[in-house]
């Protein structure tokens, strides 16, 4: 299909997978807005796109108020939102019980979880009321079994955001919204900068790379109204750990 009319939103979208998919959908003909809590990482990407590329607005996922006002902004700006990635992610290094300190935990839940509720609640309205609609949940593979890799707040708020994406996807399905939680392996973003151990250059080219996960949540994106993938998983080839 086609993605020319089509408008998309991508929060989380200043870096990493989220700017290679909003890249992706602006370079297939789609009229796209970029968001997250960095104004000036956002501004960056902006002006790196040239006129008419991109556009951006600052957000916090966690706060309510914040991702209302940022669709509000988007609903005026696009005229509508046709698709909605959630791409926004963290981690902290201290990522053991033991090490962990609760307000991490809250944090990392927070972004993940409610976030993800959140952006949920403010855009789903919107899709009703034209009856179609397509969301990506950019989760993780922790989001399908818990590895120490990704630690104990990680790992479950990945599995919130499953149940979240799921539950979704089986409410909105009779009003044309489909939702797909996309399940990556490691990717080179900037989250590995707070890895426990630092990553050396040579994994980083062997991981998958965020236009990997672009080509696919773009390939999702062009599917026609009557075919949905609930979930997919990608992973680095010879990577069975994570």
């Amino acid at each position: 299909m086609t993605m020319n009319g089509k408008t998309a939103l991508v929060v989380g979208g200043g870096s990493g997978i989220g700017l290679a998919i909003a890249e992706a959908f602006s370079g297939a003909g789609c009229k796209t807005a970029i968001a997250g809590r960095r104004e000036e990482t956002l501004r960056q990407a902006c002006e790196a796109a040239g006129a008419g590329g991109l556009l951006c607005h600052t957000v916090d996922v966690a706060d309510r108020a914040s991702v209302l006002a940022l669709i509000k902004w988007a609903e005026e700006e696009l005229g509508k939102i046709d698709i909605f990635v959630n791409s926004a992610g963290l981690n902290i290094r201290d990522r053991t019980l033991a090490a962990m300190k609760p307000e991490e935990w809250d944090h990392v839940l927070a972004v993940h979880a409610t976030g993800a509720y959140n952006c949920l609640y403010a855009v789903l309205p919107g899709m009703r009321r034209r009856g179609d609609g397509v969301v990506v949940n950019i989760s993780s593979i922790a989001g399908k079994r818990a590895v120490p890799l990704g630690g104990v707040a990680y790992n479950a708020s990945k599995f919130a955001m499953t149940a979240l994406g799921t539950a979704a996807w089986l409410e909105e399905a009779k009003n044309g919204i489909r939702v797909t939680n996309v399940y990556p392996g490691e990717v080179n973003t900037p989250i590995l900068e707070n890895r426990p151990a630092p990553v050396s250059d040579a994994h980083k080219a062997a991981i998958l790379q965020p236009q990997d996960v672009a080509a696919m949540v773009l390939a999702l994106a062009q599917l026609p109204p009557r075919a949905h993938v609930p979930e997919i998983v990608v992973k680095p080839l010879q990577q069975d750990y994570v």
